[in-house]
């Protein structure tokens, strides 16, 4: 066995060689097949979990060893001068390779073995670990250790593939939602921490509440209040047969009855009613019925930008794209849902795993909080954070309290639902007296959110790990402009 320092390089032992990759922490195992350029030819030429297979490469699951690379240098195309093999951070486990324990990349073949210990990493979550590469005809294998900070999707991004699945959405949503009243009061108050802002362009200004008369244009009020049973009342599509009824129920009243007009809407606090006329973006298995010309996509499936984001930070945000005309009926465990109208002048953050549907017109991305790179889980720090104009439709579990950011504010990160995007923030640990035994029991390291600035902050009366978290989302004042507001917040 021979062991290779940085930047040393060597002829390739054998045209079939095995890089196996091991490390005291998950990780997540890639190679690129690079042309004369450094680039890939193709996004195909990116090898991963999510397409373990091109030609002369293999990528192969250690199954709780190191993960493999095998290369066959004969079977390469004959425009390909390269394989770089690399390694990442899966989110599992710490959030940076200077706390990922040992880290060494093997290159294995049956006429013998190069090793090479990768050391002297800090805050890179990524490293190039060894490129295979054609010298004069011959192949040789050189040390690299070249580290990065922002991932697997930064080294798939340095060697030209293109992570970006989706296109990007028109600047003007085709059906824009009007803005919403923060809560349903006469006169429509606006979100915490911003003052009243004169509608976008496109959208309808806001409307007061009104119990009994008229309603907002695209978007009606919540179903009706419960009204007492009347017996006399014939319920919904019974014809009465000799003036008897065949059935009697309160659920036949019109509090359960299905609310109209366009666009997503609450059905009930538990509910939302989407009337589709084109596209729109939900949860994947949040379908609960549907009626009509309706057809669903699994969104980025088997796309490279959605699985590095989703493998990085955990399940990500399983979503699905509906399109065609009819109406979609959504929930999500019975959450309590709410709505949230974005007016294009402020991003929202959210964490994913209450996130329930959303307008097609709304961008969104996956970014992770200012500070939380040192600390060993990522867990309640990586969310979504929207921008654009639209309607977003969101889960809690419980009721929740909507905190103004005047002052210093702090929340677990399981508990903090969604907050302003313009807002900054921050990890803050409670160590003093021992404060992190009493706090924060879902990260268990007594790790809080912290939020400054202008804006809000939801929070949810529950601490629960949820089933598909995105963790948290730093840096928001990158996503939206300070001083923006939102249409609404809680239709």
């Amino acid at each position: 066995m021979t062991t290779l320092a940085r930047g040393e390089n060597r002829p390739a032992p054998a045209d079939r060689m095995t890089v196996t990759v091991t490390c005291g922490a998950p990780l997540d195992v890639s190679a690129l097949l690079l042309g004369t350029d450094g680039k890939v030819r193709s996004d195909g030429d990116f090898v991963f979990f999510n397409q373990p297979v091109a030609q002369g490469v293999m990528y192969r699951h250690g199954q709780g060893a190191g993960d493999m690379v095998d290369v066959t240098t004969s079977a390469l195309p004959p425009d390909v001068d390269k394989v770089v093999v690399t390694a990442s951070l899966d989110g599992r486990g710490p959030a940076t390779l200077a706390s990922a324990g040992a880290l060494t990349t093997t290159i294995g073949s049956p006429s013998g073995t190069l090793t090479f210990p990768l050391t002297g990493l800090t805050t890179e979550t990524a490293v190039v670990c060894v490129e295979i590469y054609r010298r004069q005809g011959a192949w040789k294998v050189r040390a690299v250790g070249q580290g990065y900070d922002n991932g697997l999707a930064g080294i798939a991004t340095a060697f030209g593939v293109n992570v970006d699945d989706e296109p990007a959405p028109p600047t003007q949503p085709p059906t824009p939602p009007p803005a919403q009243s923060y809560s349903q009061q006469p006169g429509g108050a606006t979100p915490p921490g911003y003052a009243a802002a004169p509608p976008a362009p496109g959208y309808a200004p806001p409307q007061p509440y009104q119990p009994t008369g008229g309603q907002p244009p695209g978007y009606p009020p919540q179903a009706p209040p419960p009204q007492p049973y009347q017996p006399a009342a014939q319920a919904p599509g019974f014809a009465s047969q000799q003036g008897a009824q065949p059935m009697q129920s309160d659920l036949f009243s019109p509090s359960h009855a299905e609310v109209n007009g366009v666009g997503i809407q609450k059905q009930n606090g538990k509910m939302i009613k989407v009337a589709v006329q084109g596209e729109v973006m939900a949860r994947a298995g949040s379908m609960v019925a549907y009626q009509g010309d309706l057809h669903f996509q699994a969104l980025g499936s088997g796309g490279i930008g959605r699985a590095i984001q989703q493998r990085l930070t955990g399940e990500g945000v399983p979503l699905m794209k509906v399109n065609g005309h009819g109406d979609l009926f959504l929930a999500d465990s019975a959450a309590d849902v709410h709505t949230i109208d974005l007016d294009g002048t402020d991003g929202l953050t959210i964490n994913g795993s209450n996130v329930l549907a959303f307008d097609s017109s709304l961008r969104y991305d996956i970014k992770r909080v200012q500070g939380a790179a040192g600390y060993a889980s990522n867990a309640g720090f990586f969310n979504c954070v929207f921008t654009g104009r639209g309607r977003i439709a969101i889960t809690t579990h419980g009721h929740p309290v909507v905190l103004n950011v005047d002052a210093p504010t702090y929340a677990d990160p399981q508990a903090a639902v969604a907050w302003s995007s313009s807002l900054q923030t921050g990890i803050k640990r409670n160590d003093s007296f021992g404060l992190g035994r009493l706090m924060g029991r879902s990260t268990g390291e007594g790790m809080t959110l912290q939020f400054s600035g202008r804006g809000f902050v939801v929070v949810q009366p529950s601490e629960l790990p949820p089933g598909g978290l995105i963790g948290g989302t730093g840096g928001g004042q990158q996503a939206g402009q300070s001083g923006g507001a939102l249409g609404g917040l809680f239709g």
